[in-house]
């Protein structure tokens, strides 16, 4: 068994039911099924094989999804590289993965023709009309042969997906997921949104990343529900779907929803079969939340990483207005321990580093076996967030152990001042960060970026956090910046902003 079952027993039970809505095509289940078996035939009739790589390059689609069951069925590993990257950035990945067969999506041809010179990667199809030196999808599929379900390699321990981390802080890492990792992920995102066959998930996040993959995308499918998928975020395609489509889940992360705020319809959104929106991919304290919600629909969050498939906690709708600025209760199929410096474990209400454990985990970094061996330490992914527990297990992320200020010998996490700060109406962003300093170790310095038309000081910075915080963690400088780098989902590219602040003059402020 393997993960194209799915689809496979779908079809079986009803086969007319529409699967996925891409690209102005519906696809139904037995379709689906049909066109994931050609798909099989297709790379087994070009050499793939048992733990061989399949890279695809494009825009979310139907080949991107066919794709993954396809490898799943052959027992090979699908590679989703993110087109927001550069070529330099694409050989990197290719170089360390060496996929059998690489597929790219015609605006991504072009810039891909210097990577062909790469080993391993024998086969490039381009998706769109013919191109010198490279063979189309369609000649590709029509020579393919039908492959019978006994054909299948691949099996639930089986690795499926390898996952570039985007490597803000060094070299990109490979996280592989095995099939029963995503299986495992599916059931505990079932869970969390009370997910069924009746459901209409709409996905609009990237499918290079596991977010837009697997928080529902996947999980819908393994339910037998129907995806509508579009091929990049726009915020008015978005609304329309809403408004038009029967959608009834959704993922938006921040980054998405000041892009829609910018929309007048946005405010006046009534989608009345929209049970939830699930948001994540960063700190999301209890002023942005409230900023974000709807009276009307929940706003879950959820909490995770590349390697824990991603879902590892996460609200249900009951719990998610009462703890706004929680990221929920340990996940269904997940364990999870909240450890010091020594790896013992911290009392209720004090910060550590959260452990998981469960199925759904990595089985390492492609390659990296030291890498691998740290962050699975004990039997447990250790995340590098820092987080702690409320008495009821509600579980609140104050932010990464590399982002810890040691100020004075005191400890000072970023994300306690950012929440104080997001809630100051003239503030559209905030990043904390601490730069050396030769007297304290380290200084907090705040980065800030006024909103349009507003006007902050840095003096009128420290006064919001006066009184809200100890002394200790009061900035000892704040830069107003036009904007903060952030990555595709919206999180803060600390080490940029680090490096910016040793390098620009600011404004001192003690």
């Amino acid at each position: 068994m393997d993960l194209s079952h799915w689809i496979e027993r779908h079809a079986a039970f009803a086969p007319d039911k529409v699967a996925l809505v891409c690209a102005g095509r519906a696809w139904s289940y037995g379709e689906l099924s049909r066109a994931i078996a050609q798909m099989a035939a297709t790379l087994a009739d070009r050499g793939v094989l048992s733990g061989d790589r399949v890279a695809h390059l494009g825009y979310n689609s139907a080949q991107q999804l066919l794709l993954l069951f396809a490898c799943a069925r052959l027992g090979a590993v699908f590679v989703p590289l993110s087109w927001r990257l550069a070529p330099p950035e694409h050989r990197i990945m290719l170089s360390d993965c060496q996929p059998r067969l690489v597929m790219v999506d015609e605006p991504f041809v072009d810039s891909s023709a210097a990577l062909r010179d790469l080993p391993g990667a024998t086969v490039w199809v381009c998706v769109g009309p013919a191109r010198s030196g490279w063979i189309t999808l369609e000649e590709m599929l029509g020579a393919a042969h039908t492959v019978s379900p006994a054909t299948s390699q691949g099996s639930l321990d089986s690795p499926v997906l390898l996952c570039y981390t985007s490597g803000s802080t060094g070299q990109p890492k490979g996280v592989l997921l095995t099939q029963n990792a995503l299986f495992y992920n599916a059931v505990n995102s079932t869970h969390m949104h009370d997910m069924s066959s009746r459901d209409v998930v709409l996905t609009s996040l990237p499918l290079f990343h596991v977010g837009g993959l697997n928080i529902q995308t996947l999980p819908a499918l393994h339910c037998g529900a129907t995806v509508i998928l579009h091929a990049r975020f726009d915020p008015g395609a978005v609304i329309d779907a809403l408004q038009t489509q029967g959608v009834t889940l959704t993922v938006l992360v921040p980054a998405q929803f000041e892009q829609l705020a910018a929309d007048a319809r946005w405010a006046q959104l009534r989608a009345g079969t929209l049970r939830s929106i699930s948001t994540g991919s960063t700190i999301i304290g209890t002023a942005e939340y409230r900023r974000h919600a709807r009276a009307e629909v929940p706003l879950l969050q959820v909490y995770g990483a590349t390697e824990t498939c991603p879902i590892a906690a996460y609200q249900r709708a009951p719990d998610a207005a009462q703890h706004p600025g929680s990221v929920g209760k340990v996940a269904l199929h997940c364990e999870l321990r909240l450890v010091d410096d020594t790896g013992q474990e911290v009392p209720q209400g004090a910060t550590g580093e959260i452990w998981i454990r469960g199925p759904n985990v990595m089985t390492g970094y492609w390659g990296k076996p030291t890498e691998s061996a740290a962050a699975l330490a004990d039997g447990w992914y250790h995340s590098g967030d820092v987080g702690h527990l409320d008495q009821d297990g509600n579980l609140y992320v104050d932010g990464r152990r590399t982002d810890l200020i040691i100020s004075g010998g005191e400890n000072i996490y970023p994300a306690e001042l950012e929440n104080v700060l997001s809630q100051c109406p003239d503030l559209a962003e905030v990043a904390v960060v601490g730069r050396p300093d030769a007297r304290w170790g380290e200084a907090v310095v705040a980065v800030v970026v006024p909103k349009p038309g507003r006007q902050v000081s840095p003096d009128s910075v420290v006064e919001l956090l006066r009184g809200q915080v100890a002394r200790y963690k009061l900035p000892r400088e704040v830069v107003v910046a036009q904007s903060l780098p952030r990555t595709a989902l919206g999180k803060l590219m600390r080490e940029q902003i680090k490096t910016s602040v040793r390098r620009s003059a600011s404004v001192e402020t003690t």
